[in-house]
């Protein structure tokens, strides 16, 4: 019951920094709206290249740009716990009876609901935008999970580094030597099919491509069985990440 109460108490107290400053959601959607609309224009016709997965570019791009959003977002959560480094509070967590692995779960759980937010919100602007997903509200359910997965995963790696570097700048460079490769060395932009080999052998090993083909395929009339090998690739990746996040906290608390 405690660990409910603990995990309840910290996911409300970061949730409540987001409802106070809501725009912080607006800004994480920004760079994935505007590569929406850039490439959905600039690669239409693309799909009529032999052998195109997708009648409709938009259709292709977007279970990306879900993905994409997500895994923005999550690589800044660190961010906060910087934060309360700076301003002492993480410490002062420290004296009070809330389970210290639970001051990051908890940071993680206010993390999901945001990433389940933003999610939402991209794929109503990919409708507007004339996407169309026949996998249905399953299929729009599965991406969500899979977008949710990866978020949680690259959340808890920035918790980790955050805690471990505790400096704004050494994280957002982090992020940004990290994510820019992640996103290109998948099939985000372009079916594997039509990169050189070596990418295609890369992109296997690349969580965000696990995200974006299980995704893209749960949106189709007829995905294969590989859907269900990608979340769980997905969720042991997430718990991976979490166990890192919690023993870099662990780390840190015998160092005060």
């Amino acid at each position: 019951m405690n660990v409910i109460m603990d995990s309840w108490y910290m996911m409300r107290r970061n949730l409540s920094h987001i409802v106070r400053s809501p725009f912080i959601i607006a800004i994480n959607l920004v760079q994935p709206i505007l590569w929406m609309l850039l490439f959905s224009t600039v690669f239409a016709n693309i799909v009529h290249m032999p052998g195109f997965a997708a009648s409709s570019y938009i259709d292709f791009l977007s279970p990306g740009i879900v993905v994409m959003s997500t895994l923005m977002a999550g690589s800044y959560a660190g961010m906060g716990i910087i934060a309360d480094y700076k301003q002492g509070v993480l410490n002062r967590f420290l004296v009070t009876p809330v389970h210290r692995s639970f001051i990051i779960i908890g940071s993680l759980v206010q993390n999901v609901v945001t990433l389940v937010i933003q999610s939402f919100m991209m794929i109503g602007i990919a409708l507007i935008m004339g996407a169309r997903f026949e996998g249905g509200i399953s299929g729009i359910a599965l991406l969500i999970l899979c977008s949710v997965l990866l978020g949680i995963a690259f959340g808890a790696l920035s918790i980790a580094l955050a805690i471990t570097i505790r400096k704004e700048e050494g994280l957002t460079s982090a992020v940004a030597f990290s994510t820019m490769p992640l996103l290109f060395m998948s099939g985000l932009f372009m079916p594997l099919q039509f990169v050189p080999g070596w990418m295609q052998i890369v992109a296997s090993l690349n969580p965000v491509n696990w995200a974006i083909e299980a995704g893209r395929g749960a949106l189709t009339a007829n995905n294969d069985g590989n859907i269900l090998f990608y979340i769980a690739y997905l969720l042991i990746f997430a718990i991976i990440a979490i166990y890192l996040a919690v023993y870099a906290f662990k780390r840190y608390q015998r160092s005060v």
